[in-house]
């Protein structure tokens, strides 16, 4: 299939030229970008699919929450809504006030994901102290927000080129960093390399903890950091199982374990190869990228569960996937009275050789000098 993606090259060519078009517009300041003056950090990559952007906003959600009121702010891919929507503390009290046009969210998961997007519901479920939003116009989304926050997080904005970013991180997923830089359709670009250019930050995501010193001068001969950009390495560091309410499940999978793993997202692969280092008996329900799971997929993965004669057999998937969940389908298919073990398996960030220090005291120096500006340019 990837092979027939090349007879797309031509296609590829037109989009390359529409957006290295696009792209200087904005450079020449012939197309509006704004910049705000409070800390707004975006985080993105060069490619579509997975690099890791989700878990690398956790990672700026813990590292700054403590110390600032902090929103995200991402387009929410494959919700039902449109426009500004928010979840916060404060949109909850407004709209008990009736002052507040936007309707709170529910604190159901796989509805909240219907209505922002799978991956601000998973921020929400994990950090519900801080607020979550959602906007396809990033500059209205920041226009509502900065008011009342000192910093705003946005997940996958590289390529939404009219808000210029205070700080910006750009991610490469190891597992693709070899494959030919093909714009799409025939290739997975959204932009030529070229486009790292506007980041300050670069990072190597899903990395083997074992990075050699040789691969890092490889990888960085490909990623290509100009002089001013600072270059990281970091892996996924998976945690113990959590059920479907984030906690913690007790359960461990070993040799005689069957897992059947449901996954709907860009690149399973780093998860299939850390489950197999446990267990070589896997069922791979394998959907696209924020599929949105029927009940009929429940029920046909309910029955194969059943069907099958392992009497140590589980079925996991990731924490993205499990915002798109109904609780009510686990009872589905030939287990109509008998409630499904579905686990969920948390990832997180790890920087390698202890950068991470390094990495935090960028991010934190630059929120602690901009906090104190309030206006827009």
């Amino acid at each position: 299939m990837k092979y027939l993606r090349w007879l797309l090259l031509p296609f590829s060519l037109i989009y390359g030229f529409v957006i290295i078009m696009r792209n200087w517009f904005y450079d020449a300041g012939l197309f509006k970008s704004y910049r705000f003056t409070k800390p707004v950090i975006s985080v993105g990559n060069l490619e579509v699919g997975g690099a890791g952007k989700s878990p690398m906003t956790e990672y700026l959600i813990c590292l700054l929450k403590p110390d600032y009121k902090l929103a995200t702010l991402s387009r929410g891919y494959g919700r039902e809504t449109k426009g500004f929507l928010e979840e916060s503390q404060e949109s909850r009290v407004k709209n008990q006030e009736g002052v507040n046009n936007h309707s709170p969210f529910t604190t159901h998961y796989s509805l909240l994901s219907k209505q922002i997007g799978d991956e601000p519901a998973q921020f929400k479920q994990k950090f519900p102290d801080i607020t979550v939003a959602v906007c396809e116009d990033r500059v209205e989304g920041l226009k509502q927000l900065l008011p009342y926050h000192d910093l705003i997080l946005m997940d996958d904005a590289y390529q939404h080129r009219a808000v210029e970013p205070g700080l910006s991180i750009l991610l490469f997923d190891y597992n693709r960093i070899n494959e030919p830089h093909f714009l799409l359709p025939a290739g997975n670009m959204r932009e030529p390399m070229s486009g790292r250019w506007r980041a300050q930050i670069i990072i190597v995501s899903k990395c083997p903890a074992t990075l050699t010193d040789e691969e890092k001068t490889a990888l960085a001969y490909k990623t290509e950091p100009l002089p001013y950009q600072q270059l990281f390495f970091t892996s996924i560091a998976y945690q113990p199982l959590h059920d479907l309410e984030g906690n913690l499940a007790g359960r461990s999978i070993d040799t005689d374990t069957t897992v059947f793993l449901l996954t709907g997202i860009a690149n399973p692969q780093p998860l299939l190869q850390y489950l197999s280092s446990s267990t070589s008996h896997i069922i791979h329900h394998n959907y696209p990228d924020h599929h949105p799971f029927t009940l009929k997929n429940i029920a046909k993965l309910a029955d194969e569960f059943a069907a099958h004669p392992s009497q140590k057999k589980i079925i996991v998937t990731t924490e993205k996937d499990a915002q798109r969940l109904d609780e009510s389908w686990l009872n589905a298919g030939q287990l109509a009275d008998e409630k499904l073990p579905v686990f969920v398996i948390p990832i997180s960030v790890e920087f390698l050789n202890g950068s991470g220090h390094q990495f935090n005291k960028i991010v934190i120096d630059y929120v602690r000098e901009h906090t104190e500006n309030h206006s827009i340019h």
